[in-house]
């Protein structure tokens, strides 16, 4: 049975029960079994975490900083191996996916999330010297409980990822919880991340801490556990819902990106004298990593008429030659049965596709729905139901009016794309769609589809309720993705050698 990640050391696990990770390339078991640990073995880990975090409020911003870099450097120098292991798990592609790209973006996820650490900036300190005030945004004083998805074994890894490099660079310890889907590969970042600890003597040992599963009901205990002072989570919505509800009862902050259709309207220039890159911007987007993406396309507004049938019929050819990807588990074929059952329930009529593929592993086929405009306004709701895979649902709307009204009626999502001609035929209905769209997406793209998220500090991925908990905040982006794991905290006529680090430096010459 594989090691947990406890107070600094890779220990056995009390667990009795185990589980084994799946190559879903083939549907077969790997060896290794990994602890599914019991309720004791998490409350040890929010204890410790929580004497950490008492430490932690002491250690020098430096001393944050550097611990980061060790990660990433850790991390890079076993980059072969974990991305192995990864494609192993996952049935990501190994290059450029894993090992160029999504290693490199955490590597770099880390080191930004260091710098910010560095300046202080991401705190926002504020003096008010007449009135002998500061404040800042400082550490939580506990743990946060980080729990990564199945479909980025890095980038957001509970061990690495941006949650985890966020909550370490406010100051806050790290309780993680790996993915089922790719405990192998958490595990060999567990090893990286306990010979980081051992170099940097300055951090308390259960400064990071990791698990391998436990109990549905034992993950929503931990959640609510009175030591534990936030919680990140990336997945479905229906997990999410839950870990919200006992959050906000025991008064925790948590932070939540569950589900989004990411829509994409085509207006009627773009349509006339853009469809061929429309189509290839698309299914570029929508086939990537057999459609498992957060920011998939899963929504497309075109204009009824002959144009965007020819629109409909050209993707629709290219999904068809295109042979299936490999999806992440085993419940992924299930779920997109079911997601597509209730999108015709409402409606919708699939064009192609809409089964599981033939072969070894786990494959469901290239999937195109369609609907018209009266059709989706009469069942909105149902009619955004999340396909998490290759599968979209193409409206027809008859006018401007319906396509407006369309939007009205969207949730919200993560991304909302507008293509619009270049010679400002579009430009009207583009500005009063904009404005809908705003209100329902955290990002807006214009002539671009969704996929593809820069890390940089003028990203925004997040948005309305439901496609996460809270719209003012986003998972990718230093240093705005820190402040989601810290609390503003005010010093009034506090002596300057009392004051945190930061504030120290910012009052300069205020009295002692």
């Amino acid at each position: 049975m594989e090691p947990i990640l406890f107070a600094g050391r890779l220990v056995a696990s009390s667990a009795r029960e185990t589980l084994r990770a799946v190559d879903p390339a083939t549907g077969e078991e790997l060896d290794e079994r990994f602890p599914v640990s019991p309720r004791e073995e998490l409350g040890a880990l929010a204890a410790a975490g929580k004497r950490a975090a008492a430490v932690m409020r002491e250690v020098p911003a430096e001393r944050i900083a550097e611990f980061l870099e060790r990660c990433a450097a850790e991390i890079e120098a076993d980059a072969d191996a974990l991305a192995a292991r990864a494609a192993r798990e996952t049935g990501l592609p190994l290059r450029p996916r894993l090992r160029e790209v999504e290693i490199g973006r955490t590597l770099d996820q880390l080191r930004q999330a260091a710098a910010c650490v560095r300046t202080g900036a991401w705190a926002l300190p504020v003096v008010d010297r007449e009135r002998d005030l500061a404040s800042a945004y400082t550490a939580l004083g506990g743990p946060v409980f980080v729990i990564g998805p199945s479909n980025f074994p890095f980038a957001y890894n509970a061990l690495g990822g941006g949650d985890f490099a966020s909550a370490l660079a406010a100051g806050n310890p790290v309780i993680a919880k790996a993915n089922p889907g790719h405990p192998g590969t958490t595990g060999m970042l567990a090893q990286c991340i306990a010979r980081a600890i051992e170099q940097c003597p300055t951090l308390p040992p259960a400064v990071v801490q990791m698990f391998y599963h436990c109990a549905p009901e034992d993950g929503l205990w931990l959640a609510a556990h009175r030591d534990v002072a936030a919680i990140g989570f990336t997945g479905s919505r229906a997990t999410g819902l839950k870990i919200k509800e006992v959050a906000d009862r025991a008064g925790k902050p948590v932070y939540l990106e569950m589900s989004s259709v990411n829509p994409v309207f085509v207006l009627p220039g773009a349509l006339a004298r853009k469809a061929r890159k429309v189509t290839e911007d698309f299914v570029a987007s929508c086939l990537l990593a057999a459609g498992q993406m957060c920011t998939n396309p899963g929504l497309v507004v075109v204009p009824a008429g002959e144009a965007g049938e020819m629109l409909l019929a050209a993707v629709s050819a290219r999904f068809l030659a295109a042979p299936p990807g490999v999806l992440l588990g085993p419940s992924s074929p299930e779920h997109l049965e079911t997601s597509i059952e209730i999108l015709c329930r409402a409606g919708a009529s699939v064009v192609v596709g809409g089964k599981r593929a033939a072969g070894p592993g786990y494959r469901f086929q290239n999937t195109l729905l369609r609907a018209t405009g009266a059709q989706f306004l009469a069942q909105p709701e149902l009619l955004q139901t999340e396909a998490f895979g290759s599968a979209s649902l193409f409206v027809f709307a008859a006018d401007e009016a319906e396509t407006l009204a369309i939007a009205e009626q969207l949730q919200g999502s993560l991304t909302a794309s507008i293509y619009s001609d270049d010679d400002g035929s579009d430009d009207v209905c583009a500005a009063r769609l904009s404005a809908i769209l705003q209100e329902r997406t955290g990002r807006l793209l214009n002539d671009k589809m969704p996929t593809g998220v820069a890390v940089s500090p003028a990203m925004n991925h997040g948005g309305p309720f439901p496609a996460t908990g809270h719209p003012g905040f986003t998972a990718v982006g230093f240093p705005p993705a820190i402040r989601r794991f810290a609390k503003l905290t005010c010093f009034d006529h506090v002596r300057r050698h009392r004051l945190p680090e930061l504030l120290q430096r910012a009052v300069g010459g205020t009295r002692d």
